[in-house]
């Protein structure tokens, strides 16, 4: 982190002797500088961000409602993966922007612009959100081991917290090499998928028509809508775009800007997109399958409580007798990819909202611990079938959660005072606040109607419902006032952008022998995504 002392930005000149000139030629491994040039082949350099952050919309939780979606409403949900991939697409581009202008993170801003008690809640909402996330990795690791080694799923949930050491332990030689082992890994299982299309042979017209005609029909429609929500659009991974930006060295010239926003929308753009037809792969074939007229006795109950431990059959024609072996190493590999985005979010929520840095094996194993807890308790006592819906209620508790990161977002990313000139347009806003009011507007109509339902049809004693009624509706009134809170409180904290604004500093910039201007690597964000073996230097 720079200190109050060192500039903001530092320029070169034409004698390379002074100085201050960016040490852009420093060797370092974990340093990655981008070209101040005007070419296309500059995106190279952005590549990487977004194919992290993009790791979490594949994950088990996100296997799990894809078959549950499928087997119960065939294609009907299609249009909620569609307009949550298109809601992602704009919200991760706008964490990517915040970070890339102001050179702070998103729960940086949170520290700085909010007073200590409701900091220190969105810190807590943070956390929960993390080991909400956190919980279906847990359980589909624990279903993988049970495919793979036929162990009890309860005892593969209490193993979890062993493969956390074995990751850390393997990120050592380098965690690029590790992330693209383990998307290699999780890109088979949706070649699996996307070559299961082809037996299974989904009516186009029917996919369609789910993609882009909006529908909530049957007894579940709406909660499995919301996970479905939940599972695509996390709260921590705005924390983590706009920290992970952060890893770059760029120049920071008004084009330097503009064309780091660009290039992390493209790189974005065709992660999610990867993403995107994964996700509608799986719910295609689960909906074709499930739905089959000639599915036989063993299958057809399968596909009534579908869940991770028994999708493996949805691959027989591809995979053959291997499907489940083959599955099962995926669902391994999405769960532990899905574990690096976890533990680096956490990192940048600790030290973002309590300036705290700890361990990276010590705050991965405390994250892994509670989500292990809930897990081992719904396993022993609901087993596997009990586990796929802790799946559910994790992915609908990220959906909730959802507000308390995305309205600061919004309101950052659209304040002057914080963005200057690379602010959000009125248009972005307007489509921006759409979606987040139609996502708290979804969450609210199912908390308020589920939980009526619930005291309505509830066998309990007068006096004991209407307790229960004051204390749930007392708890959705403050879930109100905390988004009120959020959305109409004016921001009163500026930023020092990192960007050339001024007239007088762009014409310095524009100048041959100041061309080169660079913000200084965030070394505290490069060090905690890039870890490396210890080399002696020297």
């Amino acid at each position: 982190m720079a200190t109050s002392g060192q500039p903001q930005f530092i320029a070169s000149t034409g004698n390379r002797s002074f100085s201050n000139a960016p040490l852009i030629e420093n060797s370092d491994s974990n340093q990655i500088v981008v070209p101040d040039r005007r070419s296309w082949k500059n995106l190279f350099a952005y590549m990487g961000p977004g194919f992290l952050v993009s790791i979490a919309y594949i994950d088990p939780g996100n296997f799990e409602t894809d078959l549950q979606a499928g087997a119960q409403f065939k294609y009907e949900l299609l249009w909620i993966i569609l307009l949550a991939s298109c809601a992602a697409l704009i919200i991760q581009s706008l964490a990517a922007n915040l970070g890339v202008v102001t050179g702070k993170h998103l729960a940086e801003h949170c520290r700085a612009e909010y007073d200590k008690v409701p900091n220190f809640i969105l810190w807590v909402l943070a956390e929960i959100a993390i080991v909400a996330c956190d919980i279906p990795e847990v359980i589909g690791t624990a279903f993988a081991l049970n495919m793979l080694f036929s162990i009890p799923v309860w005892c593969g949930v209490l193993l979890t917290g062993l493969s956390t050491l074995v990751l850390l332990a393997l990120q050592q030689y380098g965690v690029r090499k590790l992330e693209f082992l383990i998307t290699f890994l999780v890109i088979t299982i949706a070649g699996c998928f996307l070559a299961e299309l082809g037996y299974a042979k989904p009516a186009a017209t029917e996919v369609l028509k789910g993609l882009f005609v909006p529908q909530l029909k049957g007894n579940g429609a709406t909660g499995l809508a919301i996970s479905l929500l939940g599972a695509m659009v996390m709260p921590h991974n705005l924390f983590l775009h706009s920290a992970l930006v952060l890893s770059r060295k760029i120049p920071r010239s008004v084009r330097g800007i503009k064309e780091a926003c660009r290039f992390y929308l493209i790189e974005s753009a065709f992660a999610l997109m990867v993403a995107f037809l994964i996700n509608v792969s799986i719910i295609s074939v689960s909906g074709a399958v499930c739905n089959s007229s000639n599915l036989n006795a063993e299958d057809q109950k399968s596909c009534e409580d579908l869940d991770l431990n028994k999708a493996s059959f949805l691959l027989e024609n591809v995979l053959g007798s291997w499907s489940s072996k083959l599955f099962a190493i995926a669902l391994l590999a999405s769960g532990q990819s899905s574990t690096i985005t976890g533990t680096y979010a956490g990192q940048y929520v600790m030290q973002g909202f309590l300036d705290l840095r700890l361990e990276p094996w010590l705050r991965n194993l405390l994250t892994r611990c509670l989500a292990i807890v809930p897990s081992l308790i719904v396993a022993l006592i609901g087993g596997s079938s009990g586990a796929g819906k802790l799946i559910i209620i994790a992915s609908m508790i990220l959906s909730f959660e959802l507000p308390f990161a995305l309205i600061p977002l919004l309101k950052f990313t659209s304040s002057k005072t914080k963005m200057g000139m690379y602010g959000n347009s009125k248009m972005i806003s307007a489509v921006t606040w759409f979606i987040g009011f139609l996502i708290m507007a979804i969450n609210i109509y199912y908390l308020t109607t589920g939980f009526i339902n619930l005291l309505l049809h509830s066998h309990l004693k007068l006096v004991v419902t209407v307790f229960l009624g004051i204390f749930g509706f007392a708890g959705l009134g403050i879930y109100l006032a905390g988004i009120a809170y959020l959305v109409f409180r004016s921001n009163k904290k500026s930023t020092h952008l990192l960007a050339l604004t001024t007239p007088e500093s762009r014409q310095m910039a524009d100048e041959p022998a100041n061309a080169s201007v660079y913000s200084p690597q965030r070394e505290d964000i490069a060090s905690m995504q890039l870890p490396q073996r210890s080399t002696d230097e020297n």
